[in-house]
Order: structure tokens, then C-alpha cells, then sequence
């Protein structure tokens, strides 16, 4: 070999491990650039598509204004709207604030909830945000992406009025509705089926976003990999995200383990073990990693209790540090009925006089809200025989959302038959706030069966008609509802049946149960819906403040 071919592979070799690192560097930035123009450039059609639904959205408003101001001035009325007085108070605020460009911000901001007719504590989320959002910015746009065709604007707003006592401004909401719902739903994906809904989101994000691009897009319902499409088509739309559960957790991976300290917990507990429960245990952790990611690219994250903050935390601040994101993850709890808890039911000696020997369980029927645990609970209770359960009855409360729900129902209905409560036990569906409202003033007891519930609005709604809380002993019923107030305790933590049982007995034999509902009371009062519109708008003003 001659002396310059020699020079020549010499160099190549040693120069090819630095060649392979800068590769190794360059071709993903490369790539990410490319996926990011990609995006970009298909934002910017879907743009152009949904031009024409944006001005009709604009031109509705307008002439829904107007005609809802002409009918009060034809009613008599002084002329001012819903929307009047909402700007008013709009504008006392801005006024305060010195921020009155900021008042006026008249832009879309998009809602993305597909089951917003479900009535559940998510709804109430949702409403309360939307009532919130259009008082603070009374001239904006408000649009929710909602997979429930069936339901009409007039109807939709109307069970929100029943259910939650929420007064929405008609004019300014519109919904748009999605044909690509069932693609996040569980049945859809059999096996898989994190990963399956998630790639079931990006799908139904795509049908939003060919519906129409807003100003702001907002999740409520917990779908991240829609915030991470959104921010890969529209990287200048500013995204937030309201957190009511991980869609995976470092407890839901633990729970794999048997032997770990919640190894019996939850809906796949113990499933860790074997071959499956190998590849289980690897394709979480993987589908966790991908989940950061997304997380990550939020602007604004808001959580609804420090167990949720702490787990959102733990799997989307590291990535949120590499990208410099400025806003910290927030802890904004949900909105409680508490004022009208407050008005309807009387706590007092004659009050007491007015209770009834029964608990409460008000809970949507999903399979994590774990039914099955309170009626063994129950059950075990009535089997005691003491004097406390003679005559004590058990009601459930809850939303049906779709089949799945009216079977697991009917489950339930068989399971009681089995243990041979059923002249101890009612289930009430889909009953109108003014039931529950009614069922709260006359309970005793509220419990909750959920492990690891995200917060709990049930639970903050039994504190404030007064009920003693039984409770499952994890997640935001523990941390943040039901604790001590002035040293004594509000309520009582369980886990098993017999410790649900236990409590049964304690709560319906406490000697002095007005004092525990006062105290449960004044503890419910941290969790009222002016408190959560406050810390939501201040979550919001973040990104309303970077919008033209």
C-alpha cells in the first residue's frame, strides 16, 4: 500500500468515531426538524380548511348577542345580557389589574372534552371553567370538541344547569361535534388499550383540529397525546392541560409487582408475574416514557390534588426542564357545589333529627370506583349484626355514560342479590342535582371506594352537607379532603371490607355527630367553585397574555 493511500484510510479510521458521533447528533435534529416542518406545513392547511367555520362561529356570536339583547329590551329587561354582565365584571377586574386590552381579547379558545355530556366531577371541571373563562373574557369564542352527537346546544346546556347549577352564557359557546369517538373508547382496543386509546386520541385530535384550529386549546380530560399534536401542527397555539388522573403512574407500575406495598391495589393488580406480565411491566414503562414526552410539551399543566401534581411531577417535570418550560405544574382543585351544599342542607340539633340510617356512595359506574368493594363492605357491615346496622341502607348515585356502564349495573344489581342485601340497597341513575342535593340533606354516611382517586369531588360534597366520610385511605381523599381540622378528625380512611365495615360502625356511633360535620364542613370550604375559578383564570391569563 502506498504511503498516501495509507495516510488516507488511516485518517478515515480515525476520524470516523467522531464522524459517527456527530451523525449520531445531527441526524436527529435533522429529523426533528423535518417532522417539525412537516407539522408545520400542515397546520397550515388545516388553517386554510377551517377559515370558513371560524368566521360562521364569529358571525353566530355576534347575531346570538344580538338577538338575546333584543329580546330583554322586548321582555322589559334593562338590555344587559348574561355576556353584558360578564364583561362588566370582565372589566372591573382588568380595571384592578390595569389589563384592559386584555378584557377585550376576543379569540377562540378551544375546549377539548368528548364526553362533556357524561355529568360526572370531569364535567363539572369542564362547566365550571367554561362559566369562569367567558366572565373573565366575556368577548371570546368559546368552542368544545364533544363526541355527543345526540344532544343538542339547548339540551347540553340545559342538563348543565340540572346537574351542576351552572348558568353558561348561550352566545358565545359552541360545540362542534367529533365523528371519531369511539376510537379512544376501551372496548375499541381489547388488548393494548393505553396505547391503543392514546393512538385513538390522536385520531379524534385530528377530527378537532379539521373542525377548527382556536386560539388556545385546552384539555380537560386528560388526552396528552392531543397536546402533543397540537403542538406539532400549531407549534404557536398555546396548549394547557387540566389533569384529573395520569393516564399511567408509578403506582399503576408497582402494582404489576404482588409483592410490592400495592401490589393488590387496583384494576390490574398483581398482573406483573410470568412472561405476559414481563412484556406488561416493559410496555408501560416504554408507553410512560412516550407519555412524559407529550407532558411535556404543554405550556400550562394544572392538576386537580397534590397526589396527581406529585405523579404528573414525577413523569413530566424532568422533560418539561429540558424544553424551559416557565410555568410550574399547578394544583388547581376542582369546583364544588359547596355554597349550594351550604344553603340546602341545614346542620344543626334539628337538622340532626331530619337524618336518615343510610350511606351514600356517589360515584359514576366505572370499573375503578370499585362498587364491588363497597357492597362487600356492606354487606360484612349488615352481617354484624350490631346495633348500629339494624335498619341501615346503602345508595348508590351515579351517571350511566353508554352500554358498558348499564351492564356493570346490572353486575352490580346480580352482586347484591348474592349477598343478599337487596332489600338494604337503591341505586339511583342519573338522578338531577336537586336529588342529590336532597339525598345529601337526609344521608348519614358518604363513602368512597376508589383507590388512588385522583381527588374526589363526591367526597368534598359529602363534607359539606355534613356526612361522616368513610373513605378509601389513597389519593386525594386522604392527602387533600378528608383530614383533620383543628387536630379532630372529619372522617374516617379504609381499605379492606372489614376496615369499610369498621367504619361504618364508628361513623354511625360517634356520641356527639353534629361536632364531625361542622368540622367536616369548615374543611370543605378550601374547595369552593369561587376558589377554583380564581387559580383557573390565573392558570389561563398565562396564555391568553401571548395571544395577539
Amino acid at each position: 500500500m502506498d504511503p498516501l493511500t495509507l495516510l488516507i484510510t488511516g485518517a478515515a479510521i480515525g476520524c470516523s468515531p467522531f464522524a459517527a458521533i456527530a451523525l449520531w447528533h445531527i441526524v436527529p435534529m435533522l429529523m426533528r426538524a423535518f417532522v417539525g416542518t412537516l407539522g408545520s406545513c400542515v397546520g397550515w392547511y388545516l388553517r386554510k380548511k377551517t377559515e370558513g367555520r371560524r368566521a360562521l362561529i364569529i358571525r353566530a356570536t355576534e347575531d346570538a348577542e344580538a338577538s338575546l339583547r333584543d329580546k330583554n329590551k322586548s321582555d322589559g329587561g334593562t338590555g344587559a345580557t348574561a355576556g353584558n354582565n360578564a364583561e362588566k365584571g370582565g372589566k372591573d377586574k382588568e380595571g384592578a389589574d390595569g389589563e384592559e386590552k386584555d378584557a377585550r381579547w376576543d379569540g377562540i379558545i378551544g375546549f377539548f372534552h368528548p364526553f362533556c355530556n357524561a355529568g360526572g366531577g370531569g364535567e363539572r371541571v369542564l362547566w365550571a371553567a367554561v362559566r369562569a373563562t367567558q366572565q373573565r373574557w366575556p368577548k371570546a369564542k368559546i368552542v368544545v370538541y364533544t363526541g355527543d352527537h345526540d344532544v343538542s346546544k339547548d339540551k347540553m346546556l340545559s342538563r348543565v344547569k340540572n346537574t351542576f347549577s351552572i348558568d353558561i352564557h348561550p352566545p358565545t359557546i359552541h360545540f362542534l361535534y367529533l365523528s371519531t369517538r369511539h376510537w379512544v373508547l376501551a372496548s375499541t382496543w381489547p388488548h393494548a388499550t393505553l396505547l391503543g386509546q392514546s393512538l385513538g386520541s390522536l385520531v379524534m385530535g385530528w377530527d378537532a383540529f379539521s373542525l377548527l384550529v382556536p386560539d388556545i386549546f385546552v384539555d380537560t380530560m386528560g388526552y396528552a397525546f392531543t397536546l402533543g399534536l397540537s403542538k406539532l401542527l400549531f407549534p404557536k397555539v398555546p396548549t394547557a392541560a387540566y389533569v384529573h388522573y395520569p393516564t399511567i403512574s408509578t403506582d399503576m407500575l408497582a402494582s404489576l409487582d404482588p409483592k410490592s406495598a400495592v401490589g393488590s391495589q387496583g384494576v390490574n393488580a398483581g398482573q406483573g408475574i410470568g412472561l405476559k406480565g414481563a412484556v406488561k411491566r416493559h410496555y408501560w414503562r416504554w408507553f410512560a416514557s412516550v407519555y412524559s414526552r407529550m407532558g411535556a410539551s404543554v405550556d400550562v399543566v394544572m392538576t386537580n390534588s397534590t397526589w396527581t401534581q406529585a405523579h404528573i411531577q414525577s413523569l413530566w417535570g424532568p422533560r418539561r426542564k429540558q424544553r424551559d418550560r416557565q410555568h410550574q405544574i399547578a394544583v388547581v382543585y376542582p369546583p364544588c357545589a359547596v355554597s349550594d351544599i351550604e344553603q340546602a342542607v341545614e346542620l344543626s340539633q334539628r337538622g340532626e333529627e331530619k337524618r336518615e340510617k343510610c350511606i351514600v356512595y356517589i360515584a359514576q359506574f366505572r370499573p375503578e370506583k370499585n362498587h364491588q368493594l363497597i357492597l362487600n363492605s356492606f354487606a360484612e357491615f349488615i352481617k354484624s349484626n350490631s346495633p348500629a346496622s339494624r335498619d341501615a341502607k346503602l345508595v348508590l348515585l351515579g351517571s350511566v355514560r353508554d352500554d358498558g356502564d348499564s351492564r356493570r349495573v346490572y353486575q352490580l344489581r346480580l352482586l347484591v342479590n348474592e349477598l343478599h342485601i337487596k332489600d338494604r340497597v337503591v341505586f339511583k341513575l342519573d338522578v338531577p342535582w336537586s336529588d342529590v342535593l336532597e339525598w345529601l340533606g337526609k344521608a348519614y354516611i358518604g363513602v368512597n371506594g376508589m383507590w388512588n382517586e385522583h381527588f374526589g369531588i363526591g367526597v368534598v360534597e359529602y363534607q359539606a352537607a355534613g356526612l361522616i366520610s368513610v373513605v378509601h385511605d389513597s389519593g386525594g381523599p386522604k392527602l387533600d379532603i378528608v383530614t383533620d381540622v383543628d387536630g379532630q378528625p372529619t372522617g374516617f380512611h379504609a381499605t379492606t371490607p372489614t376496615e369499610y365495615a369498621e367504619g361504618f360502625e364508628k361513623a354511625f356511633s360517634l356520641p356527639d355527630p353534629l361536632a364531625v360535620r361542622l368540622r367536616a364542613r369548615k374543611s370543605a370550604r378550601r374547595f369552593t367553585e369561587e376558589e377554583f375559578a380564581k387559580r383557573w383564570l390565573a392558570e389561563l391569563q398565562k396564555l391568553v397574555a401571548t395571544r395577539p
